[in-house]
């Protein structure tokens, strides 16, 4: 894919993210994008959001679950960026007009003390450099279309990637925690609807140790010449599947001892 065509669809990502109006599969007009071609439309779709005046705070990574992964035939997760206009406090009411199709999930999130810089950056090194770790929710949206109408083609891993890996939202919550006061692999949340039971699940089903996705991401960064930074908020994955959000809906993320969080989408 040229460096033409990459920014051609960044900005029409953009353009569906302002207009909440969805485009067509990318992978069904591009069949021979790679992985690398999407994360360079990535780059043209997050250019397009600084350029406007978004913030970046941090970074999302996904497909962290052996099941996706398995599902979307991949062997690696993806990743995407965090910016400022993406947060939401604990138990605020989402515009009914912010988004396309939300869903959330539950997730573990890293907030860094220190920069962490790879290649052969471990999950040891991760928890070394975090200054601590919080519940969070991810709200996830497309401004792709999950699946096309004529074809019934499905969305791919190419299209999620290049739509900022269908990054929307976070929203922060419970108590803050150090890395070393618990096993994240024990650290479990029950995400109900309504308040009616949708997923449960452990942060082992974050590549088994939720850390290792934070020493991931750092060299994945490092073969494009960037690193995490100080300050950087970093979702380490989810270990529920994702649960729908429609109008009308409260989502909460209860971690047990470590706090909850809440969203309702108006």
């Amino acid at each position: 894919m040229t460096p033409t065509r990459a920014a051609e669809i960044g900005k029409a990502l953009f353009e569906a993210e302002r207009s909440r109006t969805q485009i067509g599969l990318i992978s069904q007009v591009n069949p021979d994008m790679t992985m690398d071609d999407a994360y360079a439309v990535q780059d043209a779709f997050v250019s397009a959001k600084k350029d406007a005046g978004a913030v970046q705070r941090g970074w999302k990574i996904g497909l962290t679950s052996k099941a996706m992964r398995d599902a979307l035939k991949i062997d690696i997760p993806d990743s995407g960026v965090l910016f400022d206009d993406m947060f939401f406090d604990d138990g605020a009411t989402v515009p009914a007009d912010r988004f396309i199709q939300p869903r959330i999930e539950a997730e573990i999130a890293f907030v860094m003390r220190d920069d962490l810089t790879g290649p052969n950056v471990t999950a040891w090194d991760a928890m070394a450099a975090t200054d601590y770790i919080l519940p969070a929710i991810e709200i996830l949206d497309t401004r792709v279309i999950r699946q096309d109408p004529e074809t019934g083609a499905l969305r791919k891993i190419t299209d999620t990637i290049a739509d900022n890996a269908a990054n929307a939202g976070i929203a922060l919550g419970g108590r803050p925690i150090a890395v070393d006061d618990v096993d994240m692999r024990w650290i479990g949340a029950i995400v109900s609807r309504n308040a009616e039971v949708e997923e449960t699940g452990l942060g082992a089903g974050v590549l088994n140790q939720p850390a290792q996705g934070i020493a991931w991401l750092a060299n994945r960064l490092a073969t494009y010449g960037e690193t995490l930074r100080a300050g950087d908020v970093v979702l380490s994955g989810s270990f529920v599947r994702p649960v729908e959000c429609p109008h009308g809906s409260t989502l909460l993320a209860d971690f047990g001892e470590f706090g909850s969080v809440s969203l309702h989408f108006a």
